[in-house]
């Protein structure tokens, strides 16, 4: 790619929404209106088992012809060879009949641009992928072979539909799945036999189409050329995404097939030939194509993955400030290898350190048993330095990772504050201490702190020093930190990001 080319992308890339107010794996859908209310109810009851019948009918035939196509043949068998005579000449039909399924379920398919041959290119990539939905797309591109898990291959039912494709598995329990799956995939995409082509969701789950998260390499370690699909569900209500956080597989397709009709458009990209640069770097290869589907899209792309977003959705439901540089704090702790060593967690047990005082970097990297030249040790240390200091409150970074780790209400935050700050290990804390426990956990000012101490102190009779029963005993006589205790969130939920 020129130089041009990868200037705009790049300054497309500037304009990607901030982390901390954009999260891909949310999902929110509730019938607001009362019209909409009674017509859900209205069509559950007068089209949802017509559509029913429908569409388990039509899936019932196109297995009766999969199990046809499949007769005789070994699992072996699919992945030494592509099929061939007759059982190739059943897929037309099954393509057929997956697409009567979507018109029987009232989804109206719109097709733009021009699907292109396996020659021209062996491997398709879809995106954004957003719900089950999507695996309909490959009645649309005349059954290409998929990536699926094996346990998906062994049900009885929706089994033989996946095999007719021809897939590539991926066996979670063997440690050198991922391998073999690249290999394999290298193999199907640089073959001279007539295989299908290959289908690939690169972002490796669903989103909520808001932007398109890191592509995964595994479309992109071939080298070849890849053609780019782009799907959108423009519809007024959103009733087919399906994330992690958001409304469950079955009420998706309920509300989906109480529609009088909903609409799905694919897109076919222009095949992208890599460069030398790509084909020897599968990573810049999929960015570049990642970049080039979120401009056709008019979307943002994001750096985070799925495990990135569920931090930042975990950080905001318990009120912890700044979930961007948590983020960024996580993924250089992993590179450094503190986040396998639990190296923090050890400090706080063993009480290895003063975690009181303000350290300086030769400090930070002696007490976390890093070399002070590494330049993934400093930007972690800088994370933390937020006025510039060359100092750092090593509390608040201990607290931060093991709240992450380990909490799962605001509660357990109280409680592993206190255990961070009690570094003496004597279970007791003065007013100071006390102080940054609350700062830490509940965002509380000095003087909400002292209120609290002063009402824990004269209530046990202590005038120095009190425990952390002691607190949430008083946090729990307070109206504005009661539903803490009873489970009740929501009164203080922020909004999602």
């Amino acid at each position: 790619m020129d130089d041009s080319e990868m200037n705009s992308r790049d300054e497309f890339d500037k304009a990607s929404i901030g982390s901390d107010i954009l999260n891909p794996f949310v999902h929110r859908l509730e019938l607001d209106t009362t019209y909409d209310k009674l017509k859900t109810a209205f069509l559950t009851v007068a089209l949802l088992p017509l559509r029913l019948a429908a569409i388990t009918a039509l899936v019932i035939i196109a297995w009766l012809l999969a199990c046809l196509g499949l007769h005789g043949l070994s699992e072996d068998d699919l992945r030494r060879a592509p099929l061939t005579g007759w059982r190739r000449k059943i897929v037309p039909w099954l393509c057929f009949l997956g697409r009567l399924t979507y018109h029987a379920s009232g989804m109206k398919i719109i097709i733009r641009g021009k699907q292109a041959s396996r020659s021209e290119a062996p491997i398709l990539v879809i995106a954004p992928h957003s719900t089950f939905i999507d695996g309909g797309i490959v009645y649309i591109l005349g059954f290409p072979s998929t990536i699926v898990r094996r346990e998906s291959g062994l049900n009885p039912f929706v089994g033989k539909l996946i095999n007719y494709t021809q897939p590539v598995y991926v066996w979670r329990d063997d440690p050198n799945s991922r391998q073999n799956t690249i290999k394999e995939i290298i193999e199907r995409a640089t073959s001279k036999e007539d295989w299908p082509q290959i289908m690939i969701f690169p972002e490796g789950t669903c989103t909520n189409r808001s932007c398109l998260i890191t592509f995964k390499c595994g479309a992109f370690y071939p080298g070849v050329p890849i053609q780019p699909v782009c799907i959108r569900y423009p519809n007024k209500l959103d009733t087919v995404t399906w994330t992690w956080e958001g409304p469950g597989a079955l009420k998706l397709l309920w509300l989906t097939l109480t529609q009088l009709n909903s609409s799905c458009e694919i897109e076919f990209l222009p095949v992208y030939i890599p460069s030398e640069a790509e084909k020897t770097d599968p990573k810049l290869y999929a960015n570049n194509v990642r970049r080039l589907m979120a401009e056709a899209l008019g979307i943002p792309v994001s750096d985070y993955t799925y495990d990135d977003c569920r931090i930042i959705s975990k950080a905001h439901s318990l009120y912890l400030q700044h979930a961007s540089n948590i983020v960024e704090a996580h993924k250089l702790r992993c590179k450094l290898g503190l986040q396998k060593n639990k190296i923090e967690e050890e400090l706080v047990q063993c009480r290895l350190a003063k975690f009181g005082d303000s350290i300086d970097l030769q400090e930070f990297t002696k007490i976390l048993r890093l070399d002070p030249t590494d330049l993934s040790a400093q930007q972690l240390f800088r994370i933390y330095d937020k006025t510039n200091c060359g100092r750092i409150d090593l509390a608040e970074y201990l607290f931060t990772v093991i709240a992450i780790a380990k909490a799962n209400s605001v509660l357990d935050l109280v409680g592993i504050s206190f255990e961070v700050c009690d570094s003496n290990g004597m279970g007791y804390l003065d007013s100071e201490k006390l102080r940054k426990v609350l700062r830490l956990s509940l965002q509380l000012e000095p003087e909400d702190s002292d209120a609290i101490f002063l009402q824990a102190t004269r209530d046990v009779g202590s005038k120095n020093s009190v425990n952390l029963e002691d607190i949430l005993t008083i946090l729990g006589t307070r109206p504005e930190f009661t539903h803490y205790f009873n489970g009740d969130n929501d009164s203080r939920q922020k909004k999602t990001i």
